[in-house]
Order: structure tokens, then sequence, then C-alpha cells
């Protein structure tokens, strides 16, 4: 499955972020408790048709296509297809492991379904990101300060470099060295809008990469604080790129729930370039 268009994941970000004056990226994590109907293809397509000219980006989350089986895969295809091949789309599996079995995530998702990016689990060392890390023209997003409660068990942890010196939180390093590694893909990194010092402190550490945030809406983080404290400087230029999902797609369970997902991504999107106004006039 081939949506490539002749952009590489950064260019065609830019497009489209320009284009629809957004910086809001819809979920799409169907779950057929919560759809208004069953097809899962057919619920998704509506909502992509509804809400093209209004994100910077969609967002399939695996699982949710995993858990229905080959249903399930056959929706994520008519998904795919679904949307315009000028919107990147970003296969969120959170994938890492070791040598072939990297590779074959890497292969999945870029070559079998065609992402433009993808997420990635960093917790086993850079090495075992390279396939991910090789493919030029792609996104690599790296899981840094997640939105969960549960994140600061390990990600907030002070660590010494190691050479010494003072500590610094385990998801400071995992940016510092995201941003170090030698990649032709595009690497930005995953940081939880529930967390917005965090947030701000990655943004200055690392000018210039794509952030992904979720964590608004349904997981209680501040849309308004997420633009503020992700943006970036003109120089660095880097896009932060808010993700809502359910607070979209569920916006209605009734038969407008195409129209209720635009209302509700369309107030996502004016917040944000208002938020994002005022950002740079502070």
């Amino acid at each position: 499955m081939v949506r490539w268009a002749g952009m590489d994941f950064s260019e065609k970000l830019a497009v489209a972020i320009r284009r629809n004056n957004s910086l809001l990226c819809v979920g799409l994590d169907p779950d057929p408790a919560r759809m208004a109907g069953r097809d899962v293809g057919a619920f998704n397509r509506a909502i992509v048709e509804a809400t093209a000219d209004l994100v910077c980006a969609f967002k399939p989350n695996l699982a949710f296509y995993e858990a229905l089986g080959n249903p399930g895969l056959r929706a994520l295809e008519e998904t795919l297809k679904a949307v315009p091949s000028h919107i990147p789309v970003i296969g969120d599996g959170k994938r890492g492991d070791i040598g072939n079995t990297a590779a074959a995530y890497a292969t999945a998702l870029f070559d079998v379904w065609g992402f433009d990016a993808a997420t990635v689990n960093p917790y086993m060392g850079g090495d075992t990101l390279e396939p991910f890390l090789s493919r030029a023209g792609k996104g690599v997003f790296v899981l840094c300060r997640t939105s969960n409660p549960g994140s600061a068990e390990f990600q907030a942890l002070e660590v010494h470099a190691p050479a010494g010196g003072e500590p610094r939180p385990l998801y400071e390093w995992v940016a510092l060295r995201a941003m170090s590694w030698k990649s032709a893909a595009s690497v930005g990194l995953v940081v939880g809008a529930t967390y917005p010092g965090e947030l701000r402190r990655i943004r200055s550490l690392c000018p210039g990469a794509h952030l992904l945030v979720p964590g608004v809406g349904a997981q209680g983080g501040d849309l308004e604080e997420a633009v503020r404290n992700g943006q970036d400087t003109p120089q660095g230029g880097g896009a932060t790129i808010i993700n809502a999902s359910r607070q979209v797609i569920f916006a209605s369970q009734g038969a407008d729930f195409a129209d209720a997902a635009r209302r509700a991504a369309d107030d996502l999107r004016q917040r944000i370039q208002k938020a994002l106004a005022a950002a740079r006039k502070g």
C-alpha cells in the first residue's frame, strides 16, 4: 500500500499545516461499543471525509485494529485508502525490538501499510531503532514523556551521564539521545500534554524537533498550555502536533457522528491557532 505522493514526512506535514491552518492530529481509534454502527471502515471513512480539511495528520492506533482480528486489519486498509494523499498518517504502534524483528516491524509499518511516520519505543536502545531511523523520508516519533499517570515510574528517574556529571530525568536523556542519533528519517518525540512543565523543558532541549502531543481532552491535558509550552522558536521550526482522539471521533454516538466530529475538530483547531497566536505575541 503506497501513500507516498512524492514528499517526505516533514514536507507533507508542513504542507498540511499550511493548507489547513492546523496543528491538529485526529487519532483514529475505533471502539465498536462507542461507534454509530459497527462497520469500522465506514465509520473511519466518514470521520476522515468530515475532518480532512481541518487536520495536519491522522493517527490510527494499531491496537484498536489488531483487537478486531482480520476484519480490523481490513478496516485499517480501508481507512488508509480514505485519507487524502497530501495528509500524513502516523502509525501508532510504539514498536521496539532487536535485529530482524525491528526490521520486520519497520517493513510492516512503512512498506506494507505505507505509513508516513511511526511511533517507536527506545527502551532497548538506539540500535534497535536503526531499521526505522534508516528510512529516508519517513518520520519516527520516539516515546519520551508519555501522558499516562504511571509514566514517572521510570521516565522521571534521575540518571547520571555515563561519564558522571549532574543527573537528569530519564526522559531528558531520551530526548537528547534521540536528537543525537544519525538518521535518514525525521526524528521527533512523543510528549504528553499532561506534563506541561516537562513539555516546555523538552522543547527547550530539542529545538527543531517535531513533537507529537497526546493527552488533551479525555486524559485531562490542557490544550492551550500544551500549545504554549510546546511551541518552537521561528528558527527551530519544529511542529507541535496536538493529538485528539475520543473527543473528536466519539463527539456523538448518533447518526450525526461525522458532523459532530467535524464540529469538535474545528473547535480544537481554532483553539490551537488562538493559543499559538497568543503564545507568539507573549
